[in-house]
């Protein structure tokens, strides 16, 4: 994925002056700022949420996106989302959402409605939405908020896993957590991205 010139206002507020990106393949890559530096707003428009005033985004192969703000049915099963998006994602089976789900422990909850489930582990199901057509590139705004200390670290697994796989990975967050699992950890400051610092040993 590659990124140039990118800038956003609301109104008179320009939260984005001018971004370039670009995310390599197979590599964990962090993106951290302070509350409204415009960071969830940069992954929107990475994702096709948002249209740009300017700038252009360059995607190559598959993408997933798991916004902040999960936007589930809460009247539906976990297992009701994850067949609807099969069908949008034209998947012959669930097998790569069943692993996910593996993972991060939450299998026992398939034929549960959203609507009883914690905050937890409507993340979870958010992230397996995003994950469960194997996408190239994966875009995560928070993803790790509403998980326990167990959950926190078997997404940094999963996500370490993606990067082996040949898989980017870019992780949107407030704070600069673990920043030794990243390859490049990058600040919004400004409106802009500053220079990004190899951290990964």
């Amino acid at each position: 994925m590659k990124v140039a010139g990118i800038h956003h206002a609301y109104g008179s507020r320009a939260v984005l002056r001018g971004v370039d990106v670009e995310l390599p393949r197979g590599a964990l890559v962090g993106i951290v700022g302070e509350n409204g530096a415009g960071k969830s707003t940069l992954l929107k428009i990475l994702a096709g949420e948002l249209r740009p005033d300017r700038g252009v985004v360059r995607h190559e192969g598959r993408f997933g996106y798991c916004p902040q703000q999960v936007d589930l049915n809460d009247a539906f099963t976990v297992r009701q989302h994850l067949e609807f998006f099969r069908i949008a994602y034209s998947l012959p089976d669930l097998c790569r959402a069943e692993e996910i789900m593996e993972a991060l422990r939450f299998s026992e909850f398939a034929q549960e409605r959203v609507g009883v489930l914690s905050g937890g582990t409507r993340q979870k199901l958010n992230l397996a939405l995003a994950l469960m057509h194997d996408p190239d590139v994966l875009l995560l705004d928070e993803p790790y908020q509403g998980f326990d200390w167990d959950t926190y670290l078997r997404f940094w697994e999963l996500a370490a896993q993606l990067r082996a796989a040949g898989q980017s990975v870019l992780v949107v967050s407030h704070l600069a957590y673990d920043v030794d699992r990243l390859d490049v950890l990058w600040r919004l400051e400004e409106g802009v991205l500053r220079a990004g610092a190899a951290v990964a040993s």
